[in-house]
């Protein structure tokens, strides 16, 4: 199956200013993405092409970094030929987009798991992230709803605690 998932939002700062957030990507002060409600992206050798990683189950690796303006990953998993990229770009002296996009075909059970559960936690993991980047800028806290259905499955993906064995 053919995919395109594509996030924008635009940010009332300069480039330069939303690049100093970008550039902590991966890092333990990630300052892009929401990590107090999703699982950090972690890569072995920090922002470089080449460094390898992931956030939870999604695996994928490093294939172009542009500091402080793009990093695109292509994906490791089994059914997901792709990529996906942040990118920021200047729109106006003062004001920024911020993008993310996958651009990928997905195959056998990989397209189920997209279709039944991937996709919609991306979409709700994404708008956290975009609502953290805007809100290190802003006094007016946005804060972006998780629909039913991705309440639903992070119920389910919870961890059950182990019963106390007597």
């Amino acid at each position: 199956m053919k995919v395109l998932n594509i996030h924008k939002r635009e940010i009332n700062q300069p480039k330069h200013e939303v690049a100093k957030l970008f550039n902590t990507l991966a890092s333990e002060n990630d300052m892009m993405l929401a990590t107090d409600k999703w699982s950090p992206l972690i890569l072995d050798k920090g922002l470089q092409v080449g460094s390898k990683g992931g956030h939870g189950p999604i695996k994928y690796s490093v294939t172009n970094y542009q500091e402080g303006d793009s990093i695109t990953f292509r994906f490791d998993l089994k059914g997901f030929d792709g990529c996906h990229t942040f990118a920021l770009t200047e729109i106006t002296p003062d004001k920024t987009e911020l993008s993310h996009v996958i651009d990928m075909t997905t195959s056998g059970a990989a397209t189920i798991k997209w279709a039944v559960a991937i996709r919609w936690m991306h979409d709700a993991f994404m708008e956290d992230a975009f609502d953290k980047v805007e809100n290190h800028f802003t006094e007016d806290k946005k804060h972006s709803n998780w629909n039913w259905w991705v309440r639903t499955l992070r119920k389910a993906m919870k961890p059950r605690k182990k019963q106390a064995e007597g």
